[in-house]
This record gives structure tokens, C-alpha cells and sequence, in this order.
């Protein structure tokens, strides 16, 4: 197969009712917001949720997260090491060449072909940069989005005692209604440098179709997030026609402030002389 020949822009709009779509740490894990009051989902969680829908149809994933590890390995380091041809590029000084070990993992894994990987573990003399072609955005509310946070107990024991141990208080905080975007792209050039194909930009595709399937938790229960469309622009070029900015704006997705419900949801798309997206519709 060869390398991706043609520029590729992406847009992807979602709904979330009555879910948390990307807790903030450092906020009580609170649904992350801007000062301004709109949702926002981080391209690393969105790059979270592609690299598991690629897992569970079977591909090679190097960022596996720990409750989804299928190979057994318990670090990145473990995973990479137990590939023989780059245990033997890092062992080897005099064949120590980070080109060489970067085209190898590109090969091995999926995720690192698309988005890249730093390799740079403690304890090796080899550090690798790989520079993927696929880029994300972060996801932005179209309009401020109300949280509700709801006071919770645990009002059982975790280990065997005399007697009932006193309530555990906690907070859970979900988004009450939300329509979301986010944009990406895929470069050819940087998918000449890892061997990113045409196929793999389909599989991107249809995993950003399906981006919350087998993503259910007490914070996304089944239904609450849902992908509503993905734009899919294909250039005729590697430079493409128009730049990723401009093809992005040419999609305009409002919604008033008091929308509750994705029927007032309000789509414009300026058409582009010779660049005209596929629309895909979530599953």
C-alpha cells in the first residue's frame, strides 16, 4: 500500500446530555470549561477514544490504556522492548539510528503512524521523536454549557469490620446538554514519514464515526454522547486546494443559547470550487 497522496480535513459534531465528556483533574473533575462558560473536550481525550474504537477492531495500538491492555505489558517501555527489531536498534550503538527505529514503530503500530510517539524511556540511550500526520483540535461547546453537580454517598463497608463504617461523601458533575465541534487534518507529507496510507485515513474515519462506542461509564452512560455528523474533506493534492483554516470555516455550526436539543441545531457550509465534503452520519 502507499503512502496517503492527498490532504485530507475532517469536522466532527456530537452531542452530550446528562454526561461528563472530559473531567478536569484539577478541578474536581468538574467537565472542563473555558472562562467564558464553553465546554471543552482536549484533543488528547479525542485521541484517547480513537485509539480504543482502532483496538476494539482489531489494530495495533502502542498507547493502550491500562483497563484496555490486551497484550500484558505494563509500560510503553515493556511494549516497545518486546518488539525484536527495536530492542536490537536500541542495544546496538553502532546501529542506533533513531530514523530507522521511528520508520519500524510507525510500522508496528497504528496509533503511531497517525499521531505520533515520543521514545524516550529512562535507562535507554536511544530517544525518538516520530512526528505524526493526523492532528486534532479540542472540542468546543457551541454554547455555554450549564453543569449540574450532585452531592453522592457510599454508605458500604470496603473491608470486613464491626459494624458500618460512616458515609463517604462525593460529588458527581455532568453537562446538562451540549452540542460539541472539533476539526482535524491529515498531512501528506508527514504521512510519507511514517507510512500513513489512504487506508489508515479511513480507519480514522470510521473510528471518529464511532467515536463513543464501547465508551460507556457511570460518568457517559450508554446514549448520552453521540456523534451527530463528520465533514470529510478530500484534496486533490498533497498541498491541497485551500488551506485546513479556510476549509474548516467553510462549515458553521449555531445553536441559540437556550437550545435543549439537537433540532435547533443550525448547520451552514460554504461551498469551496472543487473541494466538496462527504457527510457521514454517526452510527
Amino acid at each position: 500500500m502507499t503512502t496517503l497522496q492527498q490532504k485530507i480535513d475532517f469536522a466532527v459534531v456530537f452531542s452530550v446530555e446528562n454526561a461528563n465528556p472530559n473531567g478536569d483533574p484539577l478541578n474536581g473533575n468538574r467537565p472542563r470549561q473555558n472562562f467564558e462558560g464553553y465546554g471543552e473536550v482536549s484533543d488528547v481525550c479525542i485521541k484517547r477514544k480513537v485509539r480504543n474504537r482502532l483496538q476494539d477492531v482489531g489494530e495495533a495500538i502502542f498507547v493502550q490504556s491500562d483497563e484496555r491492555a490486551t497484550d500484558g505489558f505494563k509500560s510503553l517501555k515493556d511494549r516497545a522492548d518486546a518488539v525484536a527489531d527495536l530492542a536490537a536498534l536500541k542495544k546496538s550503538k553502532k546501529n542506533a539510528d533513531p530514523v530507522l527505529y521511528a520508520a519500524r514503530a510507525a510500522q508496528e503500530w497504528l496509533d503511531v503512524r497517525a499521531f505520533g510517539q515520543v521514545f524516550a524511556f529512562s535507562g535507554d540511550t536511544l530517544s525518538v521523536g516520530v512526528r505524526g500526520p493526523v492532528s486534532l483540535h479540542p472540542a468546543i461547546s457551541l454554547q455555554p454549557v450549564n453543569i449540574t453537580s450532585t452531592q453522592i454517598t457510599k454508605s458500604v463497608n470496603s473491608v470486613t469490620k464491626d459494624g458500618k463504617s460512616s458515609d463517604t461523601m462525593g460529588m458527581k458533575h455532568r453537562v446538562d446538554f451540549g452540542v460539541y465541534k472539533f476539526v482535524g487534518s491529515i498531512n501528506p507529507q508527514l504521512a510519507e514519514k511514517t507510512g500513513f496510507t489512504y487506508e489508515d485515513a479511513q480507519k480514522i474515519k470510521e473510528a471518529l464515526r464511532t467515536l463513543f462506542e464501547n465508551d460507556t461509564s457511570s460518568a457517559r452512560p450508554d446514549g448520552s454522547m453521540e456523534v451527530l455528523h463528520v465533514y470529510w474533506w478530500e484534496h486533490d493534492s498533497k498541498m491541497g486546494q485551500y488551506s485546513s483554516a479556510k476549509v474548516h470555516r467553510s462549515l458553521r455550526v449555531t445553536m441559540p443559547e437556550d437550545a435543549n436539543s439537537i433540532n435547533e441545531l443550525n448547520i451552514e457550509l460554504t461551498e469551496l470550487e472543487g473541494l466538496t465534503p462527504i457527510v457521514y452520519d454517526g452510527q
